[in-house]
């Protein structure tokens, strides 16, 4: 096969090669054969259907199946012979109408030179789960499950108040006309800390009018940085009922037995496994400060890291979308504000890859199969979560790539100097 590769740039390469037609026309030819013994269409028997007819009905669908599975077989031996290393995915496009001749453009990895992470200088944090940690967690899950009854005396914080609710900013009612209706927790941050202030203390059946200032970047336009008349009245106050910690209550969270003890344990291993989560996290952000410190000065490729901040500033997007946020057009620049980030992902995960390949360390599926099940176990049917992913080669692929970063980042832990930090579990799982 004829080869040419050139730099069109310090880590950017042009690749042109060929799709060989007797190849193709082989394999187009074979598949098409192997469907005809095993094509049912209308009119004709099983292995009977004309060879012509399968052409017809299949021959555009398999050719272009077949020249892309060519088309990546053939790139990907020019690479391995021409003994390069790609970053990022390329973008392959045909050079002439024959559709045989291609042209590849693509980033290579750069150069780090000599990676010694002996060098680097690594704090690694620890943390147990202790006994109050499973208090505190049953007294979430109280909380979580609490009732409210309502109360005939003034409100408190930790109550939940039906209020009713219009403000005057200016000209401008809010409503227009009538009250808003709605239920808050005092001290839960669910209004103005200017507004609960002035709810503590006040019954059923009471109303006030208090003027605030809302902070310029409230939520609602019509109020942001004014000051506002806001009238309020209470319509009931309740207390909070929480359940007792009793049979019922265990079981009610999958502990069949419904014993404490039982209870207590399942508590501990949820626990322990977001703990290890977390300290993975802060290990990797210990171990990435220090490479891409130590690395900054490589220059990375610049359609990579391109890629990456529209990745960042498009997920922003969704996530804010997610949460029912307004978003306005982001335009076409929005991912320049996450350029440093994305230099610092990209720089991170081509030394990870680096680090791996040199010192030839490789998948450990013991390890593997171990963060699946740890990620199964969190769904109410792991076995079916288990299946997806072994189904699903991008869910599995990621997966993958996650435990393999995991692998070298401990790896290089290891073999850093390092010092070990003891955290409480608050600590520990605190952002």
């Amino acid at each position: 096969m004829q080869v040419s590769v050139e730099s069109t740039g310090n880590l950017e390469r042009r690749m042109t090669f060929q799709v060989p037609a007797e190849q193709l026309e082989s394999s187009v030819g074979g598949r098409l054969r192997e469907m005809a013994r095993t094509a049912r269409i209308k009119g004709f028997r099983p292995g009977k259907v004309p060879p012509k007819v399968i052409e017809q009905r299949f021959g555009k669908q398999v050719r272009a199946e077949v020249l892309e599975q060519l088309l990546r077989q053939q790139f990907d031996n020019a690479v391995r012979e021409n003994e390069l290393r790609l970053a990022g995915s390329p973008r392959i496009e045909p050079q002439d109408e024959d559709g045989l001749n291609y042209v590849a453009t693509f980033e290579v990895v750069p150069d780090f030179g000599d990676i010694d992470v002996s060098k680097l200088e690594v704090v690694r944090h620890t943390a147990e789960v202790a006994d109050e940690d499973i208090d505190r967690m049953i007294e979430n899950l109280r909380q979580q499950r609490r009732s409210w009854s309502a109360v005939n005396r003034p409100a408190q914080k930790g109550d939940a108040l039906d209020i009713e609710t219009w403000s005057q900013a200016g000209e401008e009612r809010l409503p227009a006309e009538g009250s808003e209706k709605g239920t808050v927790v005092l001290g839960s941050g669910g209004m103005l800390p200017a507004l609960e202030d002035a709810l503590v203390g006040m019954s059923a059946g009471e109303e006030t009018t208090v003027e605030v200032e809302f902070p310029a970047d409230w939520g609602a336009p019509q109020l942001a940085g004014k000051k506002v008349q806001a009238w309020l009245k209470v319509e009931r106050v309740s207390e909070e009922v929480l359940p007792e910690v009793d049979e019922a209550f265990i079981k009610s969270f999958g502990v069949k037995k419904g014993e404490m003890e039982h209870f207590r344990t399942e508590i501990r291993t949820n626990l322990e496994r977001e703990l290890k989560g977390a300290l993975m996290n802060r290990l990797r952000q210990e171990v990435g400060e220090q490479m891409v410190a130590t690395w900054s000065d490589v220059e990375l490729p610049p359609r990579l890291v391109e890629q990456e901040a529209r990745a960042l500033a498009s997920n922003a997007v969704e996530q804010a979308r997610r949460q029912g946020r307004k978003v306005p057009d982001p335009g076409p620049d929005a991912h320049k504000q996450y350029l440093e980030t994305a230099r610092r992902r990209v720089l991170m995960g081509l030394l990870v890859g680096e680090v791996a390949r040199r010192n030839e360390l490789r998948l450990d599926p013991k390890r593997l199969n171990e963060t699946l099940r740890l990620i199964a176990s969190t769904y109410e049917e792991p076995e079916q979560v288990i299946e997806l992913y072994r189904n699903d080669p991008q869910l599995m692929s990621g997966l993958q790539n996650r435990v393999m970063e995991e692998q070298v980042i401990d790896w290089i832990a290891e073999r850093a100097q390092h010092t070990d930090k003891q955290l409480s579990f608050q600590e520990a799982i605190a952002p």
